[in-house]
């Protein structure tokens, strides 16, 4: 049977990852159903988190840092009483020696400590992650029952709230929803959330709802998008523009003659108007109105002037200019 030709699609799929599957699973599912030839995604969520998970077309892949460094937002269940081997329910659970029925615990106490919760703090990334040691992830010698020697990281809370305290069938449960910077472990934090009430802990349900501007009510399931299986044109309006991933930055248009000088490399001297310095979205003019995006620069002023680098750029779009 002849190769099927994988095909150059770029854009931003919001997609809403299942609990089950690990995010290179997912993505591998939905890049065979679009046949696209590039894909990438940003902000990994373990099998037993579901939620937000923005995968990337061809050359949207080359923005995907925007993204990567924003601030994610979770809801996660937490359940009081038992320590989990890997902080999740895949782990091994061992009773705590202060159980929840022996504390008099309230929703007062549990806002209270999660008070104190906020801001930025260092962070011991669990042994059951990805990090790497050795060219190894780190789970791979938690399996093997070994601790190795983990540095600290400097992480962010944003916010802590949406708190609920419920006793159910004699189960302690926490749900939290959190705001919180890149590299922050939500394990983690169940854990020192437990771990301040008096008790031990463990995540038993996680799900991502945002990711910077965008929102998990606007991205769509694998069922969904199974549906509309060789349908490319219905495929193809579920991707966002590429500088969706932008829109933080402000915009810059120049005109198509700098645009093919500006993609082939070459720095550009322009005209100092009301530009603020630092990175901008650059945009070639259109006489239809509908101003074309050819990738990222960097402005800088200069007196009566300012010099345009490129950063990232859409190589093949020139012939469409």
């Amino acid at each position: 049977m002849p190769n099927v030709v994988k095909k150059n699609i770029s854009g931003l799929l919001l997609f809403d990852k299942s609990v089950g599957d690990s995010s290179n699973q997912a993505l591998q599912k939905i890049k065979r159903i679009f046949n696209a030839k590039k894909v990438g995604h940003t902000g990994t969520l373990d099998p037993l988190a579901s939620g937000l998970l923005p995968l990337m077309f061809g050359h949207a892949t080359k923005f995907a840092s925007s993204l990567l460094e924003a601030t994610k937002t979770y809801e996660a269940t937490v359940k009081l009483g038992f320590k989990s081997s890997t902080g999740d329910a895949e782990g091994v659970l061992v009773p705590a020696q202060t159980m929840p029925d022996q504390l008099d615990l309230t929703l007062e106490k549990v806002l209270h400590v999660a008070s104190t919760l906020l801001g930025e703090q260092q962070q011991l990334p669990p042994m059951y992650s990805a990090l790497k040691y050795q060219g190894k992830p780190l789970y791979e010698f938690a399996r093997q029952g070994l601790e190795i020697d983990r540095k600290a990281r400097t992480i962010f809370i944003q916010s802590l709230g949406g708190l609920t305290l419920n006793r159910v069938n004699d189960e302690w449960l926490v749900r939290f929803e959190v705001s919180c910077s890149k590299g922050t472990y939500v394990r983690t934090l169940a854990e020192q959330l437990a771990n301040c009430l008096g008790t031990e802990g463990y995540l038993v349900a996680l799900r991502r709802t945002k990711i910077a501007q965008f929102d998990l009510k606007y991205a769509v399931g694998l069922s969904q998008i199974q549906m509309l299986f060789g349908d490319d044109d219905a495929l193809q309006r579920l991707l966002l523009p590429i500088d969706s991933l932008l829109s933080n930055l402000a915009r810059k248009q120049i005109t198509p003659c700098l645009a093919q000088r500006f993609i082939q490399g070459q720095r550009l001297v322009l005209q100092a108007d009301q530009d603020q310095p630092g990175r901008h979205s650059v945009y070639c003019n259109s006489e239809s109105g509908l101003d074309q995006f050819i990738g990222t620069g960097i402005l800088e002023l200069h007196g009566d002037h300012a010099l345009l680098r490129p950063e990232r750029i859409i190589q093949d779009i020139q012939e469409n200019l």
